[in-house]
């Protein structure tokens, strides 16, 4: 038992070493990750990522040659463009009420976005579809 508690100790006290993924060069933002962009850096850390988890993301920001990526650095590919034109489609209790807006950030499916409504000029918030719909909540 004493021994075991040792080692428990041993081990809460020492930093564990792991694998941490860097950007393998300096990588602008919108550029899609792939195997190439990355590098393993032997490295103390707390909570890296996989490889597996960023390939094929977006970078949101600038990732810097030899620095490590982490999950808030990436997201899914835009698939909405700054001043597109999209379709909206508003859906409740079986009435479908379609629109046409301009969207006002880039953004891709799953994550919130402003558009403007194009007949009404309101500005609204909406989330946008794997089809690049753009569904509006109340």
């Amino acid at each position: 038992m004493r021994q075991i508690v040792f080692i428990t100790l041993l081990l809460l006290t020492h930093p564990v070493q792991a694998d941490t993924i860097v950007a393998a060069r300096t990588i602008r933002a919108q550029t899609i990750l792939t195997g190439q962009d990355l590098a393993i850096k032997r490295n103390d850390i707390e909570g890296g990522v996989m490889a597996e988890q960023l390939i094929g993301k977006e970078a949101r920001v600038s990732l810097y040659a030899g620095r490590p990526i982490s999950l808030t650095d990436v997201g899914p590919p835009a698939l909405v463009e700054r001043n597109q034109i999209v379709p909206l489609v508003y859906e409740v209790n079986g009435l479908r009420i379609s629109a046409e807006g301009r969207s006002l950030a880039r953004a891709g499916p799953g994550e919130y976005v402003r558009v403007m409504n194009m007949s009404s000029r309101a500005t609204i918030m909406g989330q946008v579809l794997p089809d690049g719909r753009i569904r509006i909540s109340q």
